[in-house]
């Protein structure tokens, strides 16, 4: 596809990427203002190993605030607040994914907001406040960090890669499979890396830090926005059976096409029934 095909193609979503940029430039600009407060934030716990801070909640007050204004009868998926109702538009919001981290002071998280149309990703976007690195990608049109586009590794081997990876802590019951999976990889690859941001991770791999990525048990509002990225980046994404189903099932396998077939042989002898 031709760089006019892409500008083409692209060209209808740009008044909404250029929203969710300004939401997610917002929301980063508060959790930089509370990053040194965090002693005195109201915390609390949703789940197991599942935490909330108000810089969360005040976050995505503000995002939302921002596309409501601009657009307001479309929906919202939100991390914090859930499903608000509106048209076929789904804007999807993790206002800030790595609570745990920014929480200790782990300089590792970012904003993801994505853009789905009866749907189909259409616009996604992750920022890291702390490097001002902004990860913006549309359906048809490519994706870039800050001015800058991105395509994923092209290696053909798992010799000497790094792929990124997150640990079941809130799904520990399949804290086996993974362990599997981990050693499979571990063997074949040059190291794996574990941040905690999801967000991040696929960015990472969009912008070719990393080689490969998976993770069990992810909500939807982590993987949207880095999900295009990789896609347009030119990686392939799915789920544990070499599906599109990903955002239903929070099972994820990413990569360059080829790194992703070596990742999924890797992977996929460790993948029981309950993650299929």
């Amino acid at each position: 596809m031709g760089l006019s095909t892409l500008i083409k193609n692209s060209k209808p979503m740009q008044p909404m990427l250029n929203t969710a940029v300004r939401a997610a430039r917002s929301a980063g600009d508060l959790i930089l203002r509370s990053a040194d407060n965090v002693n005195h934030l109201q915390i609390d716990q949703k789940g197991i190993n599942d935490y909330a801070s108000e810089v969360d909640r005040m976050a995505e007050r503000e995002i939302i605030n921002i596309i409501k204004t601009a657009y307001p009868d479309h929906s919202i998926l939100a991390e914090e607040s859930g499903e608000h109702a509106g048209n076929d538009f789904v804007w999807v919001i993790d206002p800030l994914d790595g609570t745990t981290n920014f929480l200790h002071g782990f300089p590792q998280y970012a904003v993801s907001i994505a853009l789905k149309h009866k749907g189909r990703l259409e616009v996604g976007v992750v920022y890291d406040p702390l490097r001002d690195e902004l990860f913006t990608a549309k359906r048809g049109g490519g994706a870039m960090l800050n001015n800058r586009r991105l395509r994923v590794t092209n290696k053909t081997s798992m010799k000497g890669t790094l792929i990124g990876t997150g640990f079941p802590f809130k799904n520990q019951q399949h804290l086996d499979a993974y362990l599997g999976m981990f050693k499979a990889v571990t063997i074949d690859s040059a190291g794996i890396r574990r941040a905690g941001s999801a967000a991040l991770d696929l960015a990472y791999l969009a912008a070719g830090r990393l080689d490969g990525f998976w993770e069990i048990g992810l909500m939807e509002w982590d993987m949207a926005a880095g999900a295009l990225l990789i896609k347009e980046a030119g990686g392939v994404i799915t789920d544990f059976s070499f599906n599109d189903k990903y955002l239903e099932s929070g099972n994820i396998i990413a990569a360059s096409p080829r790194m992703h077939q070596l990742l999924y042989q890797l992977i996929q002898p460790h993948v029981t029934e309950r993650l299929k």
